[in-house]
């Protein structure tokens, strides 16, 4: 019973770590080739189709989009990725 115990409490301490290191953040990518205003709507679906991305707000007339993604599951060269395979490349700028 006791390493039964033990065992479940090594479980729990190891989930808990994997957990806690998983961070949101966010960043801003810069998509130049956007020429009309269907671009940003295809930009956008691009990025949500990514695992781990919780939000996304594109700018047409910066040409930008934010980005809020679960680090844990998915990284900027994934979403740099996606754009780049729906025909819109962009690049990391803050």
């Amino acid at each position: 019973m006791i390493r039964i115990v033990a065992a479940l409490f090594v479980i729990v301490a190891v989930l808990s770590g994997v957990v806690a290191s998983a961070a949101e953040r966010t960043v801003t990518l810069a998509v130049d080739h956007m020429l009309c205003s269907a671009c940003p709507y295809i930009v956008k679906k691009s990025l949500a189709r990514v695992p781990g991305v919780g939000k996304v707000v594109v700018s047409f007339a910066k040409k930008t989009a934010t980005v809020t993604y679960d680090d844990a599951k998915t990284t900027t060269a994934a979403l740099t990725a996606a754009t780049t395979e729906a025909g819109y490349p962009s690049k990391v700028i803050r």
